[in-house]
């Protein structure tokens, strides 16, 4: 009688340790494309919010105004909004401040934002160490359901007193789908992680810039009223 070598009956079939670890990197799968979704819309969302406020930004519109407008949905910002309103609300609070000079409220503002900007990237960096360890240690698990599964198939011809092929075929076969599915798991979670981690760099890349051409502007600013003082 010929044994059943389709994929779902050697699933079925397969020793205990080989179908646990066939469940864990089918969960590890699952798991991975739920973040890989869930990343992709996350950072996609903040490079478009933060194209869409450099236009507006660079749009000429003043800043007072458009920090008022923040500020009325201040919950709902994105992350390079939240930037500006985070480094024009501390210029805004400590340029009145006689005792404190230019460099100091400046100074200020740029460490307002720079907080703002650490929580931003921790935010798009979230659980993209997960994807890095699905995509690290899902091929060593597949492979050791492999070696099992192997192991397991070896032992049982010890038993019988002439071995053919087909008596050792199933128990191997089951086992390479171990390692099937381990690069199923991998592969995908692997390559999102490298897409995402450049996205990241980029919209990381842009935040800083902001906040660099932010600073300058409320320098000018903030030397403006002694310009004109003195003329």
């Amino acid at each position: 009688m010929q044994a059943d070598l389709s994929i779902t009956a050697l699933i079925l079939e397969a020793s205990l340790v080989v179908q646990l670890v066939m469940l864990l990197l089918l969960a590890f799968s699952v798991f991975g494309w739920m973040m890989i979704f869930q990343r992709r819309k996350i950072i996609q969302e903040a490079s478009v919010q933060a194209l869409k406020f450099e236009d507006r930004f660079w749009s000429g519109v003043d800043l007072a105004r458009l920090y008022q407008e923040i500020g009325a949905r201040a919950q709902n910002a994105s992350g390079m909004e939240k930037l500006f309103y985070a480094g024009f609300k501390e210029f805004a609070r400590l340029r009145s401040n006689t005792s404190l000079n230019q460099q100091q409220v400046l100074e200020a503002s740029y460490r307002a934002m720079r907080v703002v900007h650490s929580r931003q990237i921790d935010k798009l960096e979230n659980n993209l160490s997960l994807l890095a360890t699905i995509g690290s240690i899902s091929p060593y698990i597949g492979l050791f359901g492999t070696v099992w599964g192997i192991m397991n198939a070896f032992i049982g011809l010890g038993s019988v007193q002439q071995a053919t092929l087909a008596m050792v075929a199933p128990g191997i076969a089951e086992a390479l789908i171990a390692t099937a599915m381990g690069l199923f798991a991998a592969i995908p979670a692997v390559m999102a992680y490298n897409r995402f981690i450049t996205r990241v760099e980029k919209i990381d890349n842009q935040y800083q810039n902001f906040m660099d051409e932010l600073l300058a502007i409320l320098q000018r600013q903030s030397s403006a009223p002694a310009k004109e003082g003195a003329a």
